[in-house]
Protein backbone atom coordinates (compact mmCIF):
# COMPACT_ATOMS: atom_id res chain seq x y z
CA UNK A 1 0.00 0.00 0.00
CA UNK A 2 2.77 2.58 0.89
CA UNK A 3 4.55 1.97 -2.59
CA UNK A 4 1.96 4.50 -4.06
CA UNK A 5 3.84 7.33 -1.79
CA UNK A 6 6.82 8.89 -2.37
CA UNK A 7 9.44 8.79 0.44
CA UNK A 8 11.90 11.76 1.78
CA UNK A 9 15.17 12.85 -0.61
CA UNK A 10 17.52 12.33 2.18
CA UNK A 11 17.81 10.01 5.62
CA UNK A 12 19.60 9.82 8.71
CA UNK A 13 20.27 7.28 11.12
CA UNK A 14 17.57 7.77 14.17
CA UNK A 15 19.89 5.78 16.92
CA UNK A 16 16.88 4.07 17.87
CA UNK A 17 16.59 0.05 17.93
CA UNK A 18 12.62 0.91 17.04
CA UNK A 19 12.90 3.14 14.30
CA UNK A 20 16.25 2.16 11.98
CA UNK A 21 16.06 5.59 10.38
CA UNK A 22 14.31 9.14 9.88
CA UNK A 23 14.09 12.14 7.60
CA UNK A 24 17.54 14.10 7.72
CA UNK A 25 15.48 16.83 8.56
CA UNK A 26 13.03 15.77 11.35
CA UNK A 27 14.47 15.89 15.45
CA UNK A 28 13.94 13.67 18.34
CA UNK A 29 11.89 15.08 20.66
CA UNK A 30 10.10 13.25 24.09
CA UNK A 31 6.49 13.47 24.56
CA UNK A 32 7.17 16.17 28.07
CA UNK A 33 8.25 18.73 25.37
CA UNK A 34 5.50 18.26 22.99
CA UNK A 35 2.64 18.41 25.67
CA UNK A 36 1.95 18.51 29.69
CA UNK A 37 0.44 15.05 31.36
CA UNK A 38 -2.70 15.86 33.54
CA UNK A 39 -4.41 14.19 36.11
CA UNK A 40 -7.88 13.55 36.08
CA UNK A 41 -9.98 13.85 39.30
CA UNK A 42 -12.80 12.73 40.55
CA UNK A 43 -16.48 13.27 38.87
CA UNK A 44 -19.37 12.44 41.80
CA UNK A 45 -19.83 15.65 42.71
CA UNK A 46 -20.71 17.10 39.51
CA UNK A 47 -22.04 14.42 37.80
CA UNK A 48 -25.29 14.84 36.15
CA UNK A 49 -27.71 13.79 33.54
CA UNK A 50 -26.71 15.92 30.36
CA UNK A 51 -23.45 17.95 30.53
CA UNK A 52 -20.06 17.83 29.37
CA UNK A 53 -18.87 14.23 28.97
CA UNK A 54 -16.69 12.50 31.82
CA UNK A 55 -14.12 9.73 30.30
CA UNK A 56 -12.52 6.83 31.62
CA UNK A 57 -9.89 5.11 30.25
CA UNK A 58 -13.12 2.83 28.53
CA UNK A 59 -14.30 6.29 27.17
CA UNK A 60 -17.20 8.66 28.16
CA UNK A 61 -19.42 6.82 30.79
CA UNK A 62 -21.48 9.07 32.36
CA UNK A 63 -21.56 13.86 32.40
CA UNK A 64 -20.57 16.56 35.01
CA UNK A 65 -21.91 19.98 35.40
CA UNK A 66 -18.26 21.55 35.19
CA UNK A 67 -15.50 21.18 32.55
CA UNK A 68 -11.85 19.93 33.60
CA UNK A 69 -10.02 21.24 29.94
CA UNK A 70 -12.05 23.18 27.55
CA UNK A 71 -8.99 22.88 24.85
CA UNK A 72 -8.62 19.89 21.84
CA UNK A 73 -6.74 17.38 24.18
CA UNK A 74 -5.43 13.97 23.57
CA UNK A 75 -6.35 11.15 26.75
CA UNK A 76 -4.09 8.72 27.99
CA UNK A 77 -5.18 5.39 29.92
CA UNK A 78 -3.61 5.63 33.32
CA UNK A 79 -5.65 2.20 34.30
CA UNK A 80 -7.65 -0.58 32.66
CA UNK A 81 -7.47 0.61 28.98
CA UNK A 82 -4.34 2.15 28.37
CA UNK A 83 -3.37 1.67 24.49
CA UNK A 84 -5.91 3.55 22.96
CA UNK A 85 -5.43 7.24 22.97
CA UNK A 86 -8.86 9.54 22.60
CA UNK A 87 -9.00 12.58 20.72
CA UNK A 88 -11.25 15.29 21.82
CA UNK A 89 -11.71 18.83 21.13
CA UNK A 90 -14.47 19.59 23.40
CA UNK A 91 -14.35 20.75 26.53
CA UNK A 92 -14.46 17.34 28.97
CA UNK A 93 -13.71 16.18 32.38
CA UNK A 94 -11.86 13.18 33.07
CA UNK A 95 -11.73 10.63 36.38
CA UNK A 96 -8.23 9.23 37.59
CA UNK A 97 -8.11 6.35 35.36
CA UNK A 98 -6.92 8.54 32.41
CA UNK A 99 -4.59 11.40 32.01
CA UNK A 100 -5.36 14.25 29.65
CA UNK A 101 -2.79 16.48 27.36
CA UNK A 102 -2.02 20.36 27.80
CA UNK A 103 -0.24 19.82 23.97
CA UNK A 104 1.98 22.90 24.11
CA UNK A 105 0.89 25.52 20.77
CA UNK A 106 3.85 24.52 18.25
CA UNK A 107 2.42 20.77 17.81
CA UNK A 108 -1.06 20.78 15.67
CA UNK A 109 -3.17 18.87 18.18
CA UNK A 110 -3.91 16.03 15.74
CA UNK A 111 -0.56 15.70 14.94
CA UNK A 112 -0.13 15.38 18.28
CA UNK A 113 -2.67 12.41 18.84
CA UNK A 114 -1.78 10.33 15.49
CA UNK A 115 1.92 10.48 17.07
CA UNK A 116 0.14 9.02 20.72
CA UNK A 117 -1.16 6.07 18.63
CA UNK A 118 2.41 5.03 17.90
CA UNK A 119 3.61 4.88 21.30
CA UNK A 120 4.59 1.05 22.42
CA UNK A 121 2.21 0.91 25.64
CA UNK A 122 2.98 -2.99 25.71
CA UNK A 123 6.47 -1.54 26.60
CA UNK A 124 5.48 0.48 29.55
CA UNK A 125 2.61 -1.42 31.24
CA UNK A 126 3.43 -1.96 34.72
CA UNK A 127 0.86 -4.39 35.91
CA UNK A 128 -0.85 -7.54 34.13
CA UNK A 129 -3.94 -7.88 36.43
CA UNK A 130 -5.21 -4.16 35.65
CA UNK A 131 -2.85 -2.64 32.87
CA UNK A 132 -1.03 0.56 34.16
CA UNK A 133 0.71 3.58 32.86
CA UNK A 134 2.80 5.98 34.79
CA UNK A 135 3.32 9.43 33.65
CA UNK A 136 7.30 9.15 33.41
CA UNK A 137 7.02 6.48 31.59
CA UNK A 138 4.37 8.14 28.67
CA UNK A 139 6.24 11.70 29.28
CA UNK A 140 10.01 10.28 28.24
CA UNK A 141 8.56 8.39 25.37
CA UNK A 142 10.11 9.34 22.20
CA UNK A 143 9.10 10.66 19.02
CA UNK A 144 10.43 11.94 15.81
CA UNK A 145 9.07 14.75 14.20
CA UNK A 146 9.50 17.18 11.70
CA UNK A 147 10.79 20.69 12.75
CA UNK A 148 8.43 22.60 10.51
CA UNK A 149 4.73 23.19 11.68
CA UNK A 150 3.18 23.18 8.32
CA UNK A 151 4.70 19.91 8.00
CA UNK A 152 3.32 18.51 11.23
CA UNK A 153 -0.18 20.13 9.88
CA UNK A 154 -0.30 18.66 6.82
CA UNK A 155 0.80 15.10 8.24
CA UNK A 156 -2.36 15.53 10.57
CA UNK A 157 -4.29 16.65 7.55
CA UNK A 158 -3.36 13.66 5.16
CA UNK A 159 -4.28 11.28 7.72
CA UNK A 160 -7.33 12.96 8.75
CA UNK A 161 -8.37 12.35 5.26
CA UNK A 162 -7.55 9.19 4.54
CA UNK A 163 -8.41 7.40 7.91
CA UNK A 164 -11.84 9.24 7.46
CA UNK A 165 -12.10 6.62 4.21
CA UNK A 166 -11.05 3.44 6.31
CA UNK A 167 -13.28 4.51 8.69
CA UNK A 168 -15.85 4.50 6.39
CA UNK A 169 -15.04 1.57 4.76
CA UNK A 170 -14.92 0.22 8.58
CA UNK A 171 -18.63 0.98 9.18
CA UNK A 172 -19.81 -0.13 6.42
CA UNK A 173 -18.27 -3.45 7.06
CA UNK A 174 -19.87 -3.37 10.54
CA UNK A 175 -23.51 -2.34 9.32
CA UNK A 176 -23.15 -5.29 6.98
CA UNK A 177 -22.47 -7.76 9.58
CA UNK A 178 -25.39 -6.26 12.04
CA UNK A 179 -27.56 -6.96 8.66
CA UNK A 180 -26.48 -10.45 8.26
CA UNK A 181 -26.77 -11.33 11.93
CA UNK A 182 -30.01 -10.16 11.56
CA UNK A 183 -31.18 -12.47 9.39
CA UNK A 184 -29.54 -14.89 10.55
CA UNK A 185 -31.77 -14.66 14.02
CA UNK A 186 -34.51 -14.03 11.71
CA UNK A 187 -33.85 -17.57 9.66
CA UNK A 188 -34.00 -19.44 12.81
CA UNK A 189 -36.64 -17.82 14.21
CA UNK A 190 -39.12 -18.60 11.19
CA UNK A 191 -37.75 -22.52 11.04
CA UNK A 192 -38.22 -23.43 14.70
CA UNK A 193 -41.83 -21.38 15.00
CA UNK A 194 -43.11 -22.05 11.29
CA UNK A 195 -41.52 -24.56 9.72
CA UNK A 196 -40.06 -24.87 6.34
CA UNK A 197 -43.27 -25.92 4.54
CA UNK A 198 -45.01 -22.12 3.34
CA UNK A 199 -48.12 -23.73 2.79
CA UNK A 200 -48.77 -26.50 5.72
CA UNK A 201 -52.05 -25.40 7.69
CA UNK A 202 -51.67 -23.11 10.65
CA UNK A 203 -53.23 -22.82 13.85
CA UNK A 204 -53.24 -20.06 16.59
CA UNK A 205 -50.22 -21.64 19.04
CA UNK A 206 -52.38 -19.66 21.99
CA UNK A 207 -48.57 -18.69 22.86
CA UNK A 208 -48.10 -14.41 21.77
CA UNK A 209 -44.88 -14.66 21.08
CA UNK A 210 -45.17 -17.59 19.01
CA UNK A 211 -48.54 -16.48 17.43
CA UNK A 212 -49.69 -18.80 14.60
CA UNK A 213 -47.67 -22.12 14.08
CA UNK A 214 -48.20 -25.63 12.60
CA UNK A 215 -51.40 -27.25 13.32
CA UNK A 216 -50.30 -30.68 13.69
CA UNK A 217 -47.10 -29.45 16.08
CA UNK A 218 -47.26 -29.31 19.61
CA UNK A 219 -46.47 -27.05 22.11
CA UNK A 220 -44.63 -27.78 25.63
CA UNK A 221 -43.25 -26.37 28.72
CA UNK A 222 -39.49 -26.24 28.91
CA UNK A 223 -39.36 -28.37 32.01
CA UNK A 224 -41.64 -31.48 30.32
CA UNK A 225 -39.04 -31.77 27.10
CA UNK A 226 -35.58 -31.96 29.38
CA UNK A 227 -34.76 -32.83 32.92
CA UNK A 228 -32.66 -30.01 34.59
CA UNK A 229 -29.25 -31.61 35.66
CA UNK A 230 -27.67 -30.01 39.52
CA UNK A 231 -25.52 -33.50 39.99
CA UNK A 232 -22.00 -31.62 41.39
CA UNK A 233 -18.99 -32.94 39.10
CA UNK A 234 -16.63 -35.75 41.31
CA UNK A 235 -13.58 -34.84 38.56
CA UNK A 236 -12.26 -31.90 36.75
CA UNK A 237 -12.18 -32.64 33.63
CA UNK A 238 -13.06 -30.46 30.40
CA UNK A 239 -14.16 -27.44 32.21
CA UNK A 240 -16.36 -25.12 30.69
CA UNK A 241 -17.11 -21.78 31.71
CA UNK A 242 -19.23 -18.95 30.47
CA UNK A 243 -16.28 -16.72 28.53
CA UNK A 244 -16.11 -20.63 26.60
CA UNK A 245 -19.30 -20.07 24.90
CA UNK A 246 -19.78 -17.61 22.38
CA UNK A 247 -23.07 -14.96 21.90
CA UNK A 248 -25.56 -16.13 19.81
CA UNK A 249 -23.69 -18.82 17.78
CA UNK A 250 -23.73 -21.43 20.56
CA UNK A 251 -20.11 -22.23 19.57
CA UNK A 252 -17.02 -23.22 21.77
CA UNK A 253 -14.15 -20.13 22.31
CA UNK A 254 -10.85 -21.82 23.96
CA UNK A 255 -9.30 -19.21 26.30
CA UNK A 256 -6.05 -20.05 28.80
CA UNK A 257 -8.09 -18.84 32.00
CA UNK A 258 -7.96 -21.61 34.99
CA UNK A 259 -11.51 -22.07 36.49
CA UNK A 260 -12.11 -23.30 39.98
CA UNK A 261 -15.32 -24.17 41.86
CA UNK A 262 -17.44 -26.83 42.26
CA UNK A 263 -19.25 -27.27 38.99
CA UNK A 264 -22.34 -29.15 37.30
CA UNK A 265 -21.58 -32.83 35.64
CA UNK A 266 -22.91 -32.53 32.19
CA UNK A 267 -23.06 -35.48 29.30
CA UNK A 268 -22.64 -34.93 25.92
CA UNK A 269 -25.41 -33.77 23.80
CA UNK A 270 -26.77 -31.49 27.01
CA UNK A 271 -26.82 -27.60 26.67
CA UNK A 272 -25.37 -25.40 28.88
CA UNK A 273 -27.68 -22.68 29.08
CA UNK A 274 -25.89 -19.06 30.60
CA UNK A 275 -28.33 -17.87 33.43
CA UNK A 276 -26.11 -14.84 34.24
CA UNK A 277 -27.20 -11.89 32.23
CA UNK A 278 -29.33 -13.84 29.64
CA UNK A 279 -29.12 -11.34 26.91
CA UNK A 280 -25.76 -12.52 25.98
CA UNK A 281 -27.56 -15.59 24.82
CA UNK A 282 -24.69 -18.16 25.34
CA UNK A 283 -26.42 -21.66 24.77
CA UNK A 284 -24.06 -24.88 24.23
CA UNK A 285 -24.10 -28.28 23.25
CA UNK A 286 -21.89 -30.10 25.01
CA UNK A 287 -19.94 -32.09 22.57
CA UNK A 288 -18.14 -34.35 25.75
CA UNK A 289 -18.67 -35.40 28.95
CA UNK A 290 -17.24 -32.45 31.38
CA UNK A 291 -18.14 -30.03 34.04
CA UNK A 292 -19.98 -26.76 33.87
CA UNK A 293 -18.55 -23.53 36.01
CA UNK A 294 -20.54 -21.11 36.49
CA UNK A 295 -23.74 -19.95 36.12
CA UNK A 296 -25.06 -22.44 34.05
CA UNK A 297 -28.72 -24.52 33.62
CA UNK A 298 -27.33 -27.86 32.30
CA UNK A 299 -30.55 -29.29 30.48
CA UNK A 300 -30.84 -33.08 29.05
CA UNK A 301 -33.25 -33.20 26.77
CA UNK A 302 -35.80 -35.87 26.46
CA UNK A 303 -36.96 -38.44 23.67
CA UNK A 304 -39.07 -35.94 22.35
CA UNK A 305 -36.80 -33.27 21.42
CA UNK A 306 -33.18 -33.04 19.57
CA UNK A 307 -30.67 -30.85 21.62
CA UNK A 308 -29.85 -29.05 18.56
CA UNK A 309 -33.21 -28.19 17.42
CA UNK A 310 -33.58 -26.96 21.12
CA UNK A 311 -30.37 -25.10 21.22
CA UNK A 312 -32.16 -23.15 18.01
CA UNK A 313 -35.09 -22.41 19.75
CA UNK A 314 -33.24 -21.35 22.80
CA UNK A 315 -31.13 -18.94 20.88
CA UNK A 316 -34.35 -16.97 19.07
CA UNK A 317 -34.20 -13.13 19.76
CA UNK A 318 -37.75 -13.48 21.29
CA UNK A 319 -37.23 -16.01 23.75
CA UNK A 320 -33.93 -14.38 24.82
CA UNK A 321 -35.97 -11.50 25.14
CA UNK A 322 -38.52 -13.24 27.02
CA UNK A 323 -35.87 -14.48 29.61
CA UNK A 324 -34.03 -11.75 29.99
CA UNK A 325 -37.22 -9.58 31.03
CA UNK A 326 -37.67 -11.56 34.13
CA UNK A 327 -34.00 -12.03 35.60
CA UNK A 328 -33.79 -10.70 39.02
CA UNK A 329 -30.71 -9.25 40.87
CA UNK A 330 -29.47 -5.55 39.87
CA UNK A 331 -25.34 -6.09 39.29
CA UNK A 332 -25.67 -9.56 38.30
CA UNK A 333 -28.85 -10.36 36.57
CA UNK A 334 -29.88 -14.05 36.00
CA UNK A 335 -32.86 -16.10 34.95
CA UNK A 336 -34.64 -18.14 37.42
CA UNK A 337 -35.35 -21.72 36.66
CA UNK A 338 -39.19 -21.62 37.66
CA UNK A 339 -39.55 -18.87 35.13
CA UNK A 340 -37.73 -20.79 32.61
CA UNK A 341 -38.65 -24.16 33.13
CA UNK A 342 -42.31 -22.93 32.49
CA UNK A 343 -41.57 -21.10 28.99
CA UNK A 344 -43.26 -22.19 26.09
CA UNK A 345 -42.19 -24.00 23.35
CA UNK A 346 -43.12 -25.61 19.87
CA UNK A 347 -41.79 -28.87 18.86
CA UNK A 348 -42.62 -30.37 15.79
CA UNK A 349 -42.02 -34.25 15.16
CA UNK A 350 -38.84 -35.64 15.03
CA UNK A 351 -38.35 -36.24 11.62
CA UNK A 352 -39.46 -32.56 10.50
CA UNK A 353 -36.55 -31.31 13.75
CA UNK A 354 -33.94 -33.00 11.51
CA UNK A 355 -34.87 -31.42 8.73
CA UNK A 356 -35.15 -27.88 9.92
CA UNK A 357 -31.67 -28.95 11.69
CA UNK A 358 -30.35 -29.73 8.36
CA UNK A 359 -31.69 -26.48 6.83
CA UNK A 360 -30.33 -24.58 8.93
CA UNK A 361 -27.04 -25.81 9.47
CA UNK A 362 -26.55 -25.05 5.25
CA UNK A 363 -28.07 -21.44 5.97
CA UNK A 364 -26.41 -20.46 8.79
CA UNK A 365 -23.19 -21.63 7.58
CA UNK A 366 -23.36 -19.29 4.17
CA UNK A 367 -24.11 -15.87 6.72
CA UNK A 368 -21.74 -16.85 8.93
CA UNK A 369 -18.82 -17.13 6.05
CA UNK A 370 -20.14 -13.81 4.63
CA UNK A 371 -20.16 -12.40 8.54
CA UNK A 372 -16.61 -13.86 8.60
CA UNK A 373 -15.50 -12.56 5.58
CA UNK A 374 -16.59 -8.61 6.74
CA UNK A 375 -14.85 -9.40 9.83
CA UNK A 376 -11.31 -10.08 7.94
CA UNK A 377 -12.38 -6.99 5.87
CA UNK A 378 -12.14 -4.96 8.74
CA UNK A 379 -9.15 -6.58 10.29
CA UNK A 380 -7.35 -5.98 7.12
CA UNK A 381 -8.45 -2.02 6.99
CA UNK A 382 -7.74 -1.60 10.48
CA UNK A 383 -3.89 -3.49 10.27
CA UNK A 384 -3.85 -0.69 7.00
CA UNK A 385 -4.76 2.09 9.26
CA UNK A 386 -2.32 1.33 11.73
CA UNK A 387 0.17 0.77 9.11
CA UNK A 388 -0.35 4.14 7.83
CA UNK A 389 -0.41 6.57 10.48
CA UNK A 390 2.84 4.67 11.43
CA UNK A 391 4.68 5.62 7.89
CA UNK A 392 3.35 9.15 7.90
CA UNK A 393 4.58 10.22 11.54
CA UNK A 394 7.95 8.35 11.16
CA UNK A 395 8.66 9.51 7.95
CA UNK A 396 8.80 6.61 5.88
CA UNK A 397 6.20 8.50 3.30
CA UNK A 398 6.51 12.30 2.63
CA UNK A 399 3.37 14.05 2.50
CA UNK A 400 4.54 17.29 2.31
CA UNK A 401 2.93 18.22 -1.12
CA UNK A 402 -0.29 16.32 -0.33
CA UNK A 403 -3.22 18.13 -0.93
CA UNK A 404 -6.89 16.95 -0.19
CA UNK A 405 -8.34 16.35 -3.72
CA UNK A 406 -10.65 18.49 -5.15
CA UNK A 407 -14.93 17.68 -5.03
CA UNK A 408 -16.39 18.83 -8.05
CA UNK A 409 -20.32 19.01 -7.96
Amino acid sequence: MMEKYKTYSRYKDSEDERLSYIPQSWDRKKLKFLAKIKNGQDYKSIEVDTGYPVLGSGGQFTASSKYLYDRPSVLLGRKGTVDKPIYIDEPFWTVDTMYYTEIKNEIPEKFFYYLCLTIPFGKYITSTALPSMTQENLSNNIFYIPINYEEKQNIANFLDYETSKMDMLIEKQQQLIKLLEEKRQAVISHAVTKGLNPNVSMKDSGVEWLGEIPEYWEIYRLKTITTLKTSKSCFKNNLIALENIESWSGKYVKTENDYSGDGIAFKAGDILFGKLRPYLAKVYIAESDGEAIGDFFVLRTKPKVISRFLQLCLLTQEVIFIINGSTFGAKMPRVSWEFMGNLSFVIPPLKEQEEIISYLKAEISKLDLLIEKANQTIILLKERRTALISAAVTGKIDVRDWQAPTITV
